[in-house]
């Protein structure tokens, strides 16, 4: 498949292609859910448990300060997990839900996700659960991490299109206003 679309910060769409294939929203979901963790817990309590420094590394690299052990960056699988666990919710489904309802505010219609590749994620995330787990080791994850990588792993697995997607950034575009919806997201 192959699709473009464009959305304005204005409200308009341009489409051409495949662009209301369903695919999974795999790290494209990290800026969002970090927006997520800034906008539950504020800039103070997030800055030290993630931090804000490019590392040039691979998206599934084990890149954590040598002094605080924390995530340099959200947009690291190590820092996107730390994410979630910042996501306001009493357990791991609870911060997932908020994590879907925000999602689905961004690209203004509701959004599911692909269970076929939950599971997937879920058989095959051993990296990731040795990252959640050298998180959890240094305190930035401070309970058990396994609800964490759940949600992670049903993060990556949220279904979009390229229609969704670019709804979803002209929001980001637009202050955090979906323009289509005209609802306040972050």
């Amino acid at each position: 498949w192959f699709g473009i679309a464009v959305a304005t910060a204005d409200g308009r769409t341009y489409e051409v292609g495949d662009t209301a294939q369903p695919f999974t929203i795999q790290s494209v979901s990290k800026p969002f859910t970090y927006g997520i963790a800034l906008q539950d817990r504020g800039r103070d309590a997030v800055l030290p448990k993630i931090g804000m420094e490019p590392t040039g590394d691979a998206f599934n690299s084990i890149s954590l300060s040598q002094q605080s052990g924390a995530p340099l960056n959200p947009m690291i699988n190590a820092g996107a997990i730390a994410a979630c666990g910042l996501v306001l919710g009493d357990s791991g489904d609870a911060q997932f839900e908020r994590i879907l309802e925000v999602f689905s505010e961004y690209a203004g219609r509701p959004l599911t996700v692909d269970e076929t590749v939950f599971q997937s994620e879920c058989t095959t995330g051993h990296r990731n659960r040795a990252i959640g787990h050298m998180v959890r080791n240094f305190g930035i994850i401070e309970d058990d991490p396994e609800p964490v990588l759940q949600t992670y792993f049903r993060q990556c697995s949220i279904s979009v299109t390229c229609r969704d997607l670019s709804v979803m950034a002209a929001t980001l575009a637009a202050g955090g206003v979906n323009p289509q919806t005209g609802k306040r997201v972050l």
